[in-house]
């Protein structure tokens, strides 16, 4: 049984296309976060779900109801805006329960429901107060509670934490986990921040250019990325991209000549591939290591000091071409001009072809 089925959708502005044939399944109670890049079109395959946008073709099912011309209203679906929308005359207690005093419930029964919400979001001493009275984490929460009060099937998020502050949008990310464990209602989010995304989903949809890269548990996308874009966008630093060609290839291994770090040689266990071929390496910069049977030199530019962990940005090869970002425990020992010796992984490295396509064991 799904919650939601999206089979070869697209959405097109005149001649522009926005989604190209996007098809999902999302399971009853399952967090589901979209991610990608500005203008991939996760908001707008947002919208056409919550009803805002019509779809150019293919098929929204809703449960198992065709829902592509159903009302926005009647598709039992609660949408948490980017901003919080909220009636700035209006108190906290009726801006929760404006839609279902729209919808005619009754008043007895919009009570009931906004103190249930109020209790569950820690708004029930605001409920008197109106919006300019409140701090940005406190307005989320009322949009939030908004949706919640309507009982939905599915919840819709429109990146609703980018209007807080660093500390509000750890404590907001936390607050909503929890919500969806206590509530256990389908979650659809989107968001350009991989972090909330890790943080958040069950399962990560990676969008790019209107289309699909990905989908998977979030440290699957990690470990296992189908392209070099997935592996770029998933992971925080950003992965480390060394050019490369393959120097001597054997059915089980290869060895890599590292183009930007003076040739030096590498084997990875990756088999089949053609002596001459130029492909790509990855490496995630907590993957380096303090020594290895390969090292390599490098120059500090810059040390984040991160508390428990320094990220050091670096320029590596004679030319200086190739910009490295290395996570470690301590880099204490280390200053700006600095030189040091860097140990590439025999493991945990991620292979890639021309194109970007993965390149597996």
């Amino acid at each position: 049984m799904t919650a939601l089925s999206l089979k070869d959708v697209s959405k097109s502005f005149g001649a522009v296309s926005i989604v190209k044939n996007v098809s999902l399944d999302v399971r009853p109670g399952e967090f589901i976060v979209f991610v990608g890049p500005s203008g991939c079109g996760k908001s707008t395959l947002l919208r056409m779900i919550a009803g805002l946008e019509t779809i150019s073709s293919g098929d929204l099912l809703i449960g198992d109801a065709l829902s592509n011309d159903v009302e926005p209203s009647r598709r039992g679906i609660a949408m948490v805006f980017q901003s919080y929308a909220l009636y700035p005359h209006m108190t906290v207690e009726e801006n929760m329960g404006f839609a279902l005093r729209y919808a005619g419930v009754p008043k007895a029964e919009i009570k009931a429901r906004v103190a249930k919400a109020a209790e569950t979001l820690n708004l029930t001493p605001l409920l008197a107060r109106r919006p300019k009275a409140l701090s940005g984490g406190q307005r989320q929460r009322v949009a939030i509670g908004r949706a919640i009060v309507r009982d939905p099937k599915i919840f819709l998020f429109d990146e609703p934490l980018s209007n807080l502050d660093a500390e509000l949008r750890v404590h907001m990310r936390i607050e909503i986990a929890k919500l969806h464990r206590q509530l256990s209602v389908t979650t659809i989010y989107v968001t350009h921040d991989q972090v909330e995304a890790m943080t958040l989903a069950d399962r990560i949809v990676v969008l790019n250019d209107g289309r699909i890269e990905q989908v998977g548990k979030p440290l699957e996308l990690y470990e296992d990325p189908v392209n070099l874009f997935v592996a770029g966008f998933v992971g925080s630093p950003k992965i480390n991209v060394l050019p490369a060609v393959v120097a001597d290839a054997k059915p089980d291994f290869s060895v890599l000549s590292l183009q930007s770090l003076d040739g030096v040689k590498l084997k990875v266990k990756v088999g089949g591939l053609v002596k001459g071929q130029s492909v790509k390496l990855g490496v995630r910069p907590e993957h380096f290591t303090a020594k290895s049977a390969t090292e390599i030199a490098a120059t500090v530019e810059i040390i984040e000091q991160l508390g428990a962990e320094s990220l050091v940005y670096a320029r590596a090869g004679s030319a200086g071409t190739q910009m490295l970002t290395v996570r470690r425990a301590n880099a204490s020992g280390l200053a700006q001009g600095e030189r040091f010796k860097i140990g590439l992984p025999s493991a945990n490295l991620l292979l890639f072809d021309a194109d970007g396509r993965r390149l597996r064991h």
